[in-house]
C-alpha cells in the first residue's frame, strides 16, 4: 500500500515510511532526528569506503579519515596489515593523529601521553604505578573497526557481525574490475584530492553519480568547453546501449560510454582524440611502443561508467568520489584523482595529462562540480520549504526490464540508481 505524503502526517510517520518506491518524502533531507538514526543504523552498520591501498605506501603510513561522523586512523603496520582505527584516546577521549597523511611509530595523545602502535594495541601509560589493579592495559587499545579490502579499495565497519565485504560488494566487484582497468596495465595510485563542503543533505549527492539526466543540462558550460570528439563521446541521452543497473544492496552503475567499459575491449579502430598528440608524441620519444601509447591514451578519460557504492563511495568514470555526512544539512565531498603507477617516463606525462583533465571537470574553478554543488544546495533550500511534498524517482519505471544477469536495468538517464539506493535505506532504516 501507497502511503501518501500530507502536511498532517508528514511528521508523524516512521522514516522507513518515507520512501515510498517512486518517491520519497522531503523531510528526509531536512530532519535532523532522521539524521541522526542513519548515522546509527546505515554508516555504523554497514560497510564503509576509507581508502585506497595507495594512500598506504609503507608500514607506518596513515590516513586520517571518517566513518560516518566517527574519526579514524587508516594504518598500515610493521607487517603490512591494515587496521581502522576510532581517533580518540581511551582516557580522556582526545583525538591521537591530526594530520591527514603520513608516516608514524605510533600515536601518541598529547593530553597524558598514552601512547598506541600502529595496530592500536596501547603501547605506554606514563606513571603507570597509579593504575596497578584499577585496569588491564591489553583491555585499553584504541578501538578498532573491521576492515577488509577489495583490490586496493579498503571498507571498514563497526559492526564486527556484518557479511564479508565480498558479499556485501556482490556484482560491483565486476564493475570495479573495469574500473581499476584505467591504469592501462599498471597499478592505480592517489594523485591528489580535493575536498569541499556542500549546504545540503548527503543523499542529495548520494542520487547523483548514476544520475545520467542532469548531465547535459547541468554540465552544458562544460560540454562548451571541450573538443567534438570528446563531446561526442558522452553524448549518451538517445543512446539505446547506454543503461543504468541495481546491482543490490544499494548499489548501481551508469554506462556513459559503453564502448569504454571494459578498457581491454579494443578492436583499434577508435582513433585516438587529436588533444592528445602533444601526450603521444612525448611517449613516443620516451620510447613507449605504440600499443601502450594506445593503452594510456584511451584510459584517459577513465572508464566508461559511474558506479555508485551505497552508502558513501562512487568509482565516477577517473576519480573516486567520496561523501562524508557532517550534519542533516552540511556535506563534505572529496574528489581524488587517479593515475598509473608506472615507469616516471610514463606516469609523468599521462599524470599531468590527467590532472588537468580532473582540474577542468572536477577542479574548484573547473566547469562540472560547481555546477553540482549548486544544483545539490538547492534541492535542500527547496525540501525544506515543504517537506512533505514528495521528492520524485520515478523515471523510466515504465520501461525497467531485468537484465540476463538479473539485474533490474533501464536508460542512463533514468532513476533506477536512485530507486536502488533508496531501496537500501528503507530497509536499513527499518531495522532498529
Amino acid at each position: 500500500m501507497t502511503i501518501e505524503f500530507t502536511a498532517g502526517n508528514i511528521h508523524d510517520l516512521a522514516p522507513a515510511d518515507l520512501v515510498q518506491g517512486d518517491r520519497v518524502a522531503g523531510r528526509i533531507y531536512t530532519d535532523p532526528e532522521i539524521f541522526e538514526l542513519e548515522m546509527k543504523n546505515i554508516f555504523e552498520k554497514t560497510w564503509v569506503w576509507v581508502a585506497h591501498e595507495s594512500e598506504l605506501p609503507k608500514p607506518g603510513s596513515f590516513k586520517s579519515t571518517y566513518v560516518g561522523r566517527n574519526a579514524v586512523i587508516v594504518t598500515k603496520d610493521r607487517k603490512g596489515a591494515i587496521h581502522t582505527l576510532v581517533n580518540r584516546c581511551r582516557h580522556r577521549g582526545a583525538s591521537v593523529c591530526e594530520q591527514r597523511t603520513g608516516n608514524a611509530n605510533g600515536f601518541t595523545c598529547p593530553y597524558h601521553a598514552w601512547s598506541y602502535s600502529l595496530d592500536g594495541k596501547l603501547r605506554g601509560i606514563p606513571y603507570p604505578e597509579g593504575y596497578e589493579g584499577v585496569m588491564n592495559k591489553e583491555d585499553m587499545g584504541l578501538q578498532k573497526l573491521r576492515t577488509e579490502s577489495y583490490r586496493g579499495l579498503i571498507f571498514a565497519t563497526f559492526n564486527q557481525d556484518a557479511e564479508p565485504l565480498e558479499e556485501f560488494l556482490g556484482d560491483v566487484t565486476l564493475w570495479a574490475d573495469h574500473f581499476l582497468k584505467q591504469g592501462a596495465g599498471y597499478p592505480l595510485k592517489v594523485i591528489g584530492t580535493q575536498r569541499f563542503k556542500f549546504n545540503g543533505n548527503w543523499k542529495i549527492q548520494l542520487e547523483n553519480t548514476t544520475d545520467g539526466y542532469h548531465f547535459p543540462i547541468v554540465h552544458r558550460s562544460w560540454m562548451a568547453t571541450v573538443d567534438a570528439e570528446t563531446a561526442d563521446m558522452l553524448s549518451f541521452m538517445t543512446d539505446p546501449e547506454s543503461t543504468c543497473h541495481d546491482l543490490g544492496n544499494g548499489h548501481s552503475v551508469m554506462h556513459m560510454v559503453p564502448e569504454h567499459i571494459d578498457l581491454d575491449v579494443d578492436d583499434g579502430t577508435e582513433p585516438l582524440q587529436a588533444r592528445f598528440d602533444g601526450l603521444v608524441a612525448e611517449l613516443k620519444q620516451a620510447g613507449v611502443d605504440d600499443v601502450e601509447i594506445r593503452k594510456l591514451v584511451r584510459s584517459m578519460h577513465g572508464t566508461g561508467s559511474n558506479l555508485n557504492l551505497f552508502p558513501n563511495v562512487g568509482l565516477s568514470s577517473a576519480f573516486f568520489r567520496v561523501l562524508r555526512p557532517v550534519s542533516v544539512d552540511e556535506t563534505v565531498i572529496e574528489h581524488v584523482a587517479l593515475g598509473p603507477d608506472a615507469p616516471p617516463e610514463i606516469a609523468e606525462p599521462v599524470i599531468r595529462e590527467r590532472m588537468r583533465i580532473h582540474e577542468h571537470f572536477q577542479g574548484p574553478f573547473g566547469f562540472g562540480t560547481p555546477d553540482d554543488a549548486e544544483g545539490w544546495a538547492r534541492v535542500q533550500r527547496g525540501a525544506q520549504a515543504s517537506p512533505e511534498m514528495p521528492i520524485m524517482v520515478n523515471r523510466g519505471l515504465n520501461r525497467e526490464y531485468k537484465a540476463p544477469e538479473g539485474w533490474v536495468t533501464s536508460h542512463s538517464t533514468d532513476e533506477t540508481g536512485m530507486r536502488a539506493a533508496y531501496a537500501k535505506w528503507k530497509e536499513m532504516m527499518s531495522n532498529d
